[in-house]
C-alpha cells in the first residue's frame, strides 16, 4: 500500500449542521439508519439519500430487499462486511462482498433485488443515492461490481489510511469517476491523535459521517460522534479532521446539478409528470 501525500488545505470548511441518523427499516424489514433524508436533498444536491446498516443479528437483515424498481438516479452500495447478491430484470447478477462497491445506474428503469448471501454474522455498509441530470435520466441502465482489491487504498503519514472509492484526490484517482456530479467518496481511518486535512473541490456540496469513534471538524473543532453526519459549509478548500480515538468516517462531496427534484419513492425525475410516467411504465412492465 503506497503512501499518499494529501494536497494542501489552507482553510477548512466548518460544520453547518449536525444530523443524527434515524433508525428505520426498508425492503422486507431490513433495519438501518437513515442519515440523508428528503429534507436535505436540495442542500446536499446531487445526493438524495444515505442509509447506514450494521447488525450481527440475522433477523435484522436476512429478508433483504426483494424485487423493486428504480428510475432516474444511481445507487452506490459500499459493503464493509457481509455478502449481498444482486439480480436484475436484465439478467445481470453479481455478489457484493467485504470491502466491495456496487455502482448501479438505474437510468430509464431497472427492477432488481439485493438479498443477503449469509445466514449469520455481521452485515455492515452504506447505500448512497446520487442523482442524474435530466438529460441522462432515461439512459440505458447498468451496473459495475468493484471488488475490494480494485479500490485504491493509501497509507497516510501518521498511521492513517484512505480508500478512494470515487473521484480524485491530488494525483490519485478513485475506482469510479462520474461526469456531471463528479462525486468524491472516501473512507478515512484516523488513528488516535491523528489529524488530516482533506481537499474538497470548490463548489461541491459535502458531508462527513462517522461510523467508528469520534472526531472534531474544522478550525472550530466542532465534535461529531458515531452515527452523526456533519453537513459542511461551502467556504474553504477542504476540511480539517482530527480525533483522540481510533475513528472511521466517510467523506462525500459532489457537484450540484441545480435542477428540480421530483421524487416518488424509487423514482427520481425533474417533474411530477415524469414521475407519473415512471409509475405508469413500471406498472405496464416497460422497465
Amino acid at each position: 500500500m503506497r503512501t499518499l501525500a494529501l494536497p494542501a488545505v489552507q482553510r477548512s470548511r466548518e460544520i453547518e449542521r449536525v444530523i443524527n441518523g434515524m433508525p428505520t427499516s426498508d425492503g422486507a424489514g431490513v433495519k438501518l439508519t437513515r442519515v440523508l433524508t428528503h429534507d436535505l436533498q436540495r442542500r446536499l444536491d446531487p445526493f438524495l439519500m444515505l442509509d447506514a446498516f450494521k447488525s450481527d443479528q440475522a433477523d435484522d437483515y436476512i429478508a433483504g430487499f426483494p424485487d423493486h424498481p428504480h428510475r432516474g438516479f444511481e445507487t452506490v452500495t459500499y459493503m464493509l462486511a457481509g455478502r449481498m447478491r444482486h439480480r436484475d430484470n436484465a439478467g445481470n447478477e453479481g455478489l457484493l462482498q467485504n470491502g466491495g462497491v456496487q455502482w448501479m445506474t438505474a437510468g430509464r428503469g431497472i427492477v432488481h433485488s439485493e438479498l443477503p448471501e449469509q445466514e449469520d454474522g455481521l452485515m455492515e455498509g452504506f447505500q448512497l443515492w446520487v442523482n442524474l441530470p435530466g438529460r441522462n435520466k432515461m439512459t440505458e441502465p447498468g451496473y459495475r461490481d468493484i471488488p475490494a482489491e480494485q479500490i485504491p487504498e493509501f497509507a497516510l503519514d501518521g498511521g492513517g489510511a484512505l480508500k478512494l472509492i470515487a473521484g480524485h484526490l491530488g494525483d490519485a484517482e478513485g475506482a469510479v469517476t462520474r461526469p456531471d456530479t463528479e462525486p468524491l467518496y472516501l473512507d478515512l481511518a484516523i488513528p488516535a491523535g491523528g489529524e488530516y486535512r482533506v481537499a474538497i473541490p470548490a463548489g461541491h456540496n459535502a458531508f462527513v459521517y462517522v461510523y467508528r469513534g469520534a472526531l472534531t471538524v474544522g478550525e472550530l473543532d466542532r465534535p461529531l460522534r458515531v452515527q452523526q453526519m456533519g453537513v459542511l459549509g461551502n467556504e474553504g478548500d477542504g476540511v480539517w479532521l482530527k480525533s483522540d480515538v481510533d475513528t472511521r468516517l466517510i467523506l462525500v462531496s459532489g457537484k450540484p446539478l441545480n435542477e428540480p427534484i421530483a421524487q416518488w419513492g424509487p423514482f427520481v425525475m425533474n417533474t411530477r409528470e415524469e414521475v407519473q410516467q415512471a409509475v405508469y411504465d413500471f406498472n405496464a412492465g416497460l422497465f
